[in-house]
């Protein structure tokens, strides 16, 4: 597939489709543009040029809007649970690092299939850099695989992770709360409604007090919360998630809880009396992200202490009225634990590394182009190689980083492929839903969560061809 040229030759292709003479997107054809359009316009809002996906990304971004398919804050849905209104499932929250717009369609094929409302998109912090995704195209590309696939509702796109680096803070606390400010206001211009700060890194266990161990944490996560609150979009409330624990670190108890939320609301309400804090916590139970690779690159059993989940993710409704806890690092666990989320009332797992296995291992993916990004990691990431590590441990850590560097070549792989590819994922997204418990979540998320239209201004690239048909 190639991309469109310029501005104009994109909005030519539409001819018949869309109707832009009043100044605003107009679908004419809602089954076209679905059908016929979308995917190549999707594909020029990744890989064109600066005006191209401008043009692209806009048209996208305002089809969304008209034909239903918009992101929105998952907030409502959680407050409802954390009131006690709803229970019974766990939102599955799903970090999509490559082949993301057929990836994104795989789960939404499956999402209509269970009649699935309640699932969320996500990318980390560190995710963005190295697959090569920012916030409005990571968005956007969702949008387009919602609209190609006929979904109608809310698309719940997330900020995982956005990270105090430690070394960084130790060396200027200041830089590390303004780069993550300059993160936040990206997210929320790309439709990012949902954001999980992660200040858990800050944690100095060495402290005497639990107090004093979370300070830093919770300090952060107040300054952040209140910047996110200053940001939002008219009408939009977004949803934001803390961190007490860091993954794969020591797990945590109630008394970091109590000791994290009782210093967030007070530091929170100096910020702003009536300022809504966060929705859900992260905690740490025993997972740690990628998990543990052994010697012929298969993953080490996952020991995950599901009564801290259960216990905390108690407290965190009972005391504070939270949805729950979060657990983060938990694809690779096995099949047959995944009900046990539901079990121990766990409000929202984060899935990633579990896609990204099965995509690399699959028999559909295509062994020269494997092959070719191995060769890659070994020339270009000698460097993380750990002492004692073999290469099959080295490639399963490395791997992540090769999304970036052949994004492209991966969407051009063979469409049989893919489509192969599309049939081993969707399968996987169904089963997540299904041991999750959020089939027939639809009405649900209807139910509690109000998408709020937002309009984007249009792209001077854009503006040059009205001026010129006029």
């Amino acid at each position: 597939m190639n991309s469109f040229s310029t501005a104009r030759e994109v909005v030519e292709s539409l001819n018949g489709i869309i109707d832009l003479s009043t100044g605003q997107l107009k679908v004419l054809d809602e089954q076209r543009f679905r059908s016929e359009a979308i995917d190549r316009l999707v594909y020029s809002a990744v890989f064109g040029s600066d005006e191209v996906k401008a043009t692209a990304r806009w048209l996208i971004w305002e089809a969304g809007q008209q034909l239903g398919v918009m992101p929105a804050s998952i907030q409502g849905l959680y407050e409802a649970r954390g009131g006690g209104e709803i229970a019974g499932f766990t939102v599955p929250a799903m970090n999509l690092r490559g082949l993301t717009y057929h990836m994104g369609r795989a789960a939404i094929r499956a999402a209509l299939q269970h009649n699935v409302g309640a699932f969320v998109f996500e990318i980390a912090r560190s995710e963005m850099g190295y697959t090569e995704q920012k916030p409005e195209e990571y968005s956007v590309v969702l949008i387009a695989a919602g609209l190609r696939e006929g979904w109608n509702g809310p698309i719940f796109v997330q900020g995982d992770h956005f990270q105090i680096n430690r070394k960084g803070w130790e060396k200027d606390q200041a830089g590390q709360i303004d780069a993550l400010k300059k993160l936040i206001d990206d997210a929320i211009a790309g439709g990012f409604y949902n954001i999980d700060i992660d200040s858990s890194t800050t944690v100095d266990l060495s402290q005497p007090t639990v107090d004093t161990q979370q300070h830093s944490n919770y300090l952060a996560a107040a300054e952040l919360t209140a910047y996110i609150r200053s940001k939002e979009p008219r009408g939009v409330t977004i949803s934001v998630g803390g961190e007490i624990g860091e993954v794969g670190g020591k797990n945590s108890t109630p008394e970091e809880l109590e000791a994290y939320m009782t210093g967030y609301l007070r530091e929170l309400k100096q910020r702003g009396a009536g300022l809504k804090g966060i929705s859900k916590i992260s905690i740490q139970t025993g997972t740690e992200h990628g998990g543990v690779v052994l010697p012929d690159g298969s993953v080490a059993d996952v020991s995950l202490d599901f009564n801290v989940l259960k216990s905390l993710s108690h407290l965190a409704q009972q005391k504070y009225g939270l949805a729950g806890a979060v657990q983060h690092g938990a694809s690779t666990l096995p099949d047959s634990a995944f009900h046990k989320f539901v079990e121990s009332d766990c409000c929202e797992v984060h899935l990633a590394t579990a896609f990204q296995n099965m995509t690399f291992e699959s028999a559909h993916f295509p062994s020269g182009l494997r092959d070719e990004m191995y060769d890659f990691a070994r020339a270009n990431y000698q460097d993380e190689k750990k002492e004692g590590q073999t290469d099959e441990q080295f490639i399963y850590k490395t791997r992540k980083k090769l999304y970036g560097p052949f994004k492209k070549q991966a969407w051009d792989m063979e469409p049989d492929k893919l489509a192969e590819l599309g049939r081993e994922w969707e399968e996987k997204f169904a089963f997540y839903y299904q041991q999750l418990a959020v089939g027939d979540s639809r009405d649900i998320v209807k139910r509690y969560v109000k998408p709020v239209r937002i309009a984007r201004p249009r792209p001077q690239a854009l503006e040059e061809v009205a001026k010129s048909a006029r």
